[in-house]
């Protein structure tokens, strides 16, 4: 072989190898395209469960509730579960998926959202999130917090404090130290509240805006989020209509029945809105009086929780906000139909 030859190889080569390591580079730069996941959210009784369903139709979706307590079994009338003949044939996840025994936290629903939205997009179809839970909801687009391990000296003396100045002035304590994280629970919440406390003594940052920061934001999923909301005195009387059709539709029943098999060993789903109210009426003498306060009491309590709503997302610029009553039902559907096939992901 000529040394001419030789030299026109040994140039190839060298150009080659350059080509090689410029796609090497390319491709290290290049991020895979992000999958589209549809988020609705807004106070209860807005109508998601309808629009959700719809909008499934429409685009060839799947459901996957974010609400926190759909995912109990036997929780049916009092969080709204939609009957599976009511569903139209649509896919729901992370309903049923607990009995009222076991615990499931916001790690939980990090981890279970997820693969089902992966499970969703992998058969072609759309995943669509559905529900109020606003710490939920946060958890999924940004990943699950990360708080401290609990001191077992720090949390005995704050169960002792609650237990000495009651849940009510513990309650104040921590919307005072973190208002923001106080509107995502009730204010019975027992665990919640001394772990939000425990959080920000151990650390000096509120469970709101702290457990989140230094964590990388999960980028696999471009969420389509959207907070569906009505004026609040539409929005209170269609509350308050639907606490009377809960009564009528059996809700005290469901509660005399989870109460046998044990709801009120679960911290959480014992003190959800209207279960909480319906345990203490049980427990009463169960006059006409003792019936008219619990009437009262669950429809404050529910009213109370759709303001905490609008509180928490307020602060979520991830969302954007949908009136329902300025928009038809079609024209607002459209929008985010829109939104999906205008959107960055692929």
């Amino acid at each position: 072989m000529s040394s001419g030859a030789s030299c026109e190889q040994e140039i190839e080569r060298i150009f080659f190898g350059f080509g090689i390591q410029a796609q090497k580079q390319l491709s290290s730069k290049l991020t895979r395209p992000r999958k589209k996941v549809i988020v609705i959210s807004g106070p209860t009784a807005v109508g998601k469960t309808n629009f959700s369903l719809e909008l499934a139709r429409e685009l060839g979706g799947e459901i996957v509730s974010a609400d926190s307590m759909q995912i109990y079994r036997g929780m049916d009338i009092g969080t709204a579960k939609l009957k599976q003949e009511d569903r139209q044939g649509i896919p729901h996840h992370l309903i049923d998926v607990c009995d009222v025994q076991d615990n499931f936290n916001v790690v939980d629903f990090y981890y279970e959202s997820r693969h089902a939205c992966q499970e969703i997009l992998s058969r072609g179809s759309v995943p669509i999130v559905v529900g109020g839970s606003g710490f939920y909801l946060h958890s999924l687009i940004f990943g699950p917090p990360n708080g401290p391990p609990s001191v077992p000296e720090v949390r005995k003396k704050l169960e002792e404090e609650l237990e000495s100045k009651g849940v009510e002035e513990m309650f104040e304590k921590l919307k005072r130290l973190d208002p923001q994280y106080a509107a995502s629970i009730t204010c019975n919440d027992k665990q919640k509240i001394v772990r939000g406390i425990e959080i920000i003594q151990l650390t000096g940052k509120r469970v709101s805006k702290m457990t989140w920061k230094g964590r990388r934001k999960p980028l696999n999923f471009d969420f389509r989020c959207w907070f569906l909301y009505r004026p609040r005195e539409h929005l209170y009387r269609l509350i308050d209509k639907r606490c009377d059709q809960m009564i009528l539709e059996g809700f005290l029943e469901e509660v005399e029945m989870l109460d046998k098999n044990g709801i009120r060993l679960n911290s959480s789903a014992s003190q959800a809105i209207g279960y909480r109210q319906a345990l203490d009426y049980l427990k009463s003498k169960k006059t006409k009086e003792d019936y008219k306060i619990f009437i009262e009491k669950f429809k404050q309590a529910t009213r109370n929780f759709a303001k905490r709503q609008f509180t928490w997302f307020r602060q979520e610029p991830s969302f954007r906000w949908l009136d329902m009553d300025l928009h038809d039902f079609e024209v607002a559907l459209d929008m985010v139909v829109q939104d999906y096939h205008a959107g960055a992901g692929n």
